[in-house]
């Protein structure tokens, strides 16, 4: 796989621990308080297992030149993208009843903010906010109203003193709702969730959830090599779009596999790769994989759930020395598949006896990839795609062992494709603008999750730290969804993520910028 990723410096037992609440119960805020002292108090509570927020508030309206409302809060220095799934769960009192993001320049009633609102009655949701402290609140830029009665995602961007809205209902890509240049805030802003009655004698309640923090990293940052960075380790419902943090770690990780006992996640960091129980309890462990501690984020499980394949860097090889290999799944000694380099691993046959990988072997400057295929015990490779320019990527074989599933820019952007084992009936499954990669299919054979990169990225790469999403499309056809929007990119979703009962996928989001 080109522009991939290796660590080999460090101690990794250090560096990952079991997400945990915030000491007063809060999640990822710190702080939770009244302002504008209304009527009737508001409440905050986390509830850490299903990793949601409950919060209730009174007031009689974030509006004017002084608001009453409850927030849920935290200070953050700098840019950030905060994103989040929202819903008032009983039916209210009033149609401007109000939940959504605040951006506050401090905690007095008439601070300046800019809001990302939704309203609970008539469904209307847009960006509103007070351009200085005393002042009157300016009318909406964009009004957008949405069904009454679903939850939606809205995220918030902030990038130097321009705040960016973005909305979307389950399924549906985020689209902006407006930006505003705000003078007054400041650098070290209150950012959290609010809650407002529109009536000061009333108490409303909302429900969050996937709540997000992004910090991101600077339009230049190199991830090669880079080990601090914010990394989580998350489970995803594919038809619910609950999302639930497994791990965190302030060390970087990457690209995870569900193992075959459906209790633990497999993901590589600095060369290694390491099992991390999906209960997100215990510590990390080791998985060994012998003299192999090269190791990138290439790692899959065969189907009958017998052999890990790897990509380990050698030493003084062309195109940096990626080269396939096999363990067993309890660990063992790596068996030599690839000896030509690179060869970047990518997924299994249905009878477990080949491994699919993209490589050049062609030393020319710049040369394309391909994707190959290798018999495991005779290392005999075949060359499937002879495409003369653009990129391949992502080869994964599918459960029923009909198809070889990629991504491929040979029509200008990345789109994802399927042929046949032997290279045979290439054809094409997205048409869209974005950049698609890496296709993993679920193990009922129904289901195609990839990951989405934006318009503005080359094609042929797929960076990290980026604002990507995660979608879901049928097998046998049809219009994809996205169930998740995140700060991710490379080291996301390499490799074949799938739980067992096709219900589930795991990926790496980055939180972003340590603090």
């Amino acid at each position: 796989m080109r522009f991939k990723s290796i660590f080999f410096l460090g101690i990794f037992f250090i560096a990952i621990a079991p997400a945990k609440a915030q000491s007063k119960g809060f999640g990822v805020f710190d702080t939770a308080v009244d302002i504008g002292k209304p009527k009737i108090s508001g409440s905050s509570a986390y509830d850490a297992e299903n990793q949601a927020y409950h919060i209730k508030g009174a007031g009689y309206n974030i509006w004017f030149n002084r608001d009453e409302f409850h927030f849920l809060t935290k200070r953050i220095q700098g840019d950030f993208i905060v994103t989040a799934d929202f819903e008032f769960p009983a039916a209210g009192k009033e149609a401007h009843r109000k939940v959504g993001w605040m951006v506050r320049e401090n905690l007095n009633d008439d601070a300046a903010h800019l809001s990302a609102t939704y309203h609970g009655g008539d469904g209307l949701t847009v960006a509103q906010w007070r351009v200085m402290r005393g002042a009157y609140m300016r009318d909406p830029q964009d009004e957008i109203f949405f069904p009454k009665k679903r939850a939606r995602t809205i995220q918030l961007e902030r990038k130097g003193k321009t705040y960016t809205m973005r909305i979307a209902n389950w399924g549906e890509p985020l689209q902006s709702a407006g930006s505003q240049v705000m003078e007054n805030i400041g650098d070290n802003p209150y950012v959290g969730i609010f809650i407002c009655s529109h009536n000061a004698d009333v108490l409303e309640e909302a429900r969050v959830w996937n709540v997000r923090i992004d910090r991101p990293m600077p339009p230049n940052f190199n991830f090669g090599g880079a080990d601090t960075i914010g990394s989580r380790l998350e489970v995803l419902d594919v038809f619910t779009g609950k999302r639930r943090v497994v791990y965190e770690s302030p060390v970087r990780f990457e690209a995870p596999n569900f193992m075959p006992d459906g209790k633990s996640l497999l993901i590589n960091s600095k060369g290694s790769l390491w099992t991390v129980l999906l209960s997100g309890k215990g510590s990390p462990v080791k998985f060994n994989t012998g003299f192999a501690d090269r190791n990138n984020n290439d790692h899959v499980i065969s189907f009958d759930g017998k052999m890990v394949g790897i990509s380990h860097h050698r030493t003084g090889m062309f195109g940096g020395g990626s080269t396939v290999y096999v363990v067993p799944i309890t660990g063992g000694i790596p068996k030599l598949v690839t000896e030509k380099t690179p060869s970047y691993l990518h997924g299994w046959s249905a009878n477990n006896k080949e491994v699919y990988y993209v490589g050049r072997r062609d030393t020319t400057r710049n040369s394309p990839y391909h994707v190959y295929k290798a018999n495991i015990e005779t290392g005999a490779e075949t060359q499937l795609t002879r495409l003369p320019f653009g990129h391949v990527d992502g080869p994964e074989g599918s459960p029923d062992g009909q198809w070889i599933y990629y991504n491929s820019s040979q029509t200008g952007t990345m789109q994802l494709w399927r042929m046949k084992p032997d290279g045979t009936g290439n054809e094409q499954l997205t048409f869209d603008e974005y950049n698609n990669w890496f296709p993993h299919i679920s193990p009922d054979g129904k289901w195609i999750a990839y990951i989405s990169f934006p318009v503005d990225i080359d094609p042929v790469s797929h960076p990290a730290c980026k604002a990507v999403s995660l979608k879901l499309m049928p097998v046998a056809g049809g219009a994809p969804r996205t169930i998740a929007y995140l700060y991710g990119g490379q080291g996301t979703i390499n490799t074949p993520s799938w739980s067992a009962d096709s219900k589930q996928i795991a990926f790496v989001s980055y939180s972003g910028r340590i603090k």
